[in-house]
């Protein structure tokens, strides 16, 4: 199974009616659940992946603006603003960036995925904290077009 493919289960699943769902294959096991950590049995703590609902996701919903660009996650899973715990962040707040910097890394399923920018600009706002779990399609930073007014 594929990387691709494992993206897609979980899109499908965020948008789905389902509560929880198990899968395994020869070489891939896949738990992911909706319900909330106090409800969730004691068998199914094991490696439970828990989405973000849109209702403590506010920065999913924010408003649209032309001179700004938002940085969404491509996948379900933790960030991590720096390569290392000791190292300095990718990014910071202010911060001028090319077009294809690395701007943070999303570990889903002990995969390190670098993310980039999508354009050349400033860093306007990170709106996720380091070790966050995010969901897909989550706004993870805004970048300003580089011009104050």
């Amino acid at each position: 199974m594929t990387i691709k493919e494992i993206q897609q289960i979980i899109k499908e699943f965020e948008t789905s009616s389902l509560m929880t769902l198990e899968l395994e294959t020869k070489d891939v096991k896949i738990k992911l659940s909706k319900l909330k950590q106090n409800e969730i049995s004691e068998k199914h703590i094991e490696k439970t992946i828990e989405p973000l609902t849109t209702e403590t996701n506010q920065t999913k919903h924010k408003v649209e603006n032309k001179n700004e660009t938002y940085i969404k996650s491509p996948l379900v899973g933790t960030f991590y603003a720096a390569a290392t715990p000791d190292a300095k962040p990718f990014v910071q707040v202010g911060q001028h960036v090319k077009k294809g910097q690395v701007v943070c890394i999303i570990e889903a399923m002990k995969i390190m995925n670098e993310i980039t920018s999508p354009k050349s600009g400033v860093i306007k706002s990170i709106d996720v904290n380091n070790k966050d779990v995010i969901s897909y399609d989550q706004i993870l930073m805004t970048i300003g077009d580089g011009v104050e007014k």
